[in-house]
């Protein structure tokens, strides 16, 4: 059995230590916001945070994640009051959504680390994440309007 810190809370699960931590969220713990794009991290659908770090969970290992805090999309807020949260819903981001989750995990670094970014903060640090629909223009505006919600108050990032 593996302990696993995701979300505050703590996991036991029966898995291979050489496990994707995609799977084990996914089919141990039904944490089913992670999506699955290409298994190989070009793509940025299974985007999660291991402590505080935006990676690929498709090709983390979970032993990786032993000892470790995991927040996956589930984790962002308890009650979508994110200030990406907010913002995505103000800009309706989404527009079929699939990539979503891995976006928000990838901004969320973003605005974490840098807290006012520009056009071209926001297209470095995203240009890992593909979005099929090209909804770029409105991810950008709905990040630039998190760092204002977040510069207002909105805690979180």
């Amino acid at each position: 059995m593996i302990t696993l810190k995701i979300n505050q809370k703590s996991y036991e699960v029966d898995a291979a230590p050489d496990m994707p931590l995609l799977w084990v969220l996914r089919d141990l713990l039904g944490l089913t916001g992670t999506k699955f794009g290409c298994g190989v991290a070009q793509c940025g659908a299974c985007t999660v945070h291991l402590n505080g770090e935006a990676v690929r969970s498709c090709v983390t290992l979970v032993k990786r994640a032993i000892g470790q805090d995991v927040v996956t999309i589930e984790g962002l807020s308890p009650d979508s009051s994110h200030p990406l949260q907010q913002a995505w819903l103000e800009f309706d981001v989404p527009q079929c959504g699939y990539c979503q989750s891995g976006q928000l995990m990838s901004a969320a670094v973003l605005l974490k680390e840098n807290p006012n970014p520009t056009d071209q903060d926001i297209d470095d640090a995203m240009s890992g994440n593909i979005c099929r629909c090209g909804t770029y223009p409105r991810i950008r505006k709905a990040i630039h309007r998190a760092a204002s919600l977040q510069k207002e108050g909105g805690s979180h990032v």
